[in-house]
């Protein structure tokens, strides 16, 4: 996928739907071609397709590598304070022509997969401020 095509795709997303940032889309397709590679890489090199928890699980992994204690403030500053929301900027790609989607892909896919506070923000917090919570 070329770079300008995508982001065409993300600038007419945003002319109907603003509740995510532009960085989320483009941070949402590094995290794909993180998961892809890795995916990969557990296939013997052959690419494959990614189910939304695995991708779900890529999105988180590389937040934390890339963003470590920002991470849950960069996800809350984008607009994403849940899993569906991730899942709702993939189908919106989707609709772009962006990401491929196979039959068996849903939106409930992306569902409660983890919870943003509990993998983003409460790790870093003090002992003391995990414990009252």
């Amino acid at each position: 996928m070329q770079a300008a095509q995508f982001e065409t795709a993300v600038e007419n997303i945003l002319r109907h739907d603003r509740r995510f940032e532009p960085h989320a889309y483009f941070f949402l397709k590094d995290a794909l071609d993180f998961t892809l590679k890795r995916a990969a890489e557990k296939n013997q090199g052959q690419p494959r397709h990614v189910s939304g928890p695995e991708l779900l699980e890529g999105f988180r992994d590389l937040a934390l590598q890339e963003f470590g204690p920002m991470a849950g403030t960069l996800m809350a500053e984008w607009g994403l304070k849940e899993t569906r929301h991730v899942g709702e900027m993939v189908f919106q790609l989707i609709d772009e022509q962006m990401f491929g989607r196979q039959d068996n892909d849903h939106i409930e896919d992306f569902e409660d997969v983890f919870d943003f506070e509990e993998t983003f923000v409460r790790p870093f917090l003090p002992s003391r401020a995990k414990a009252a919570n």
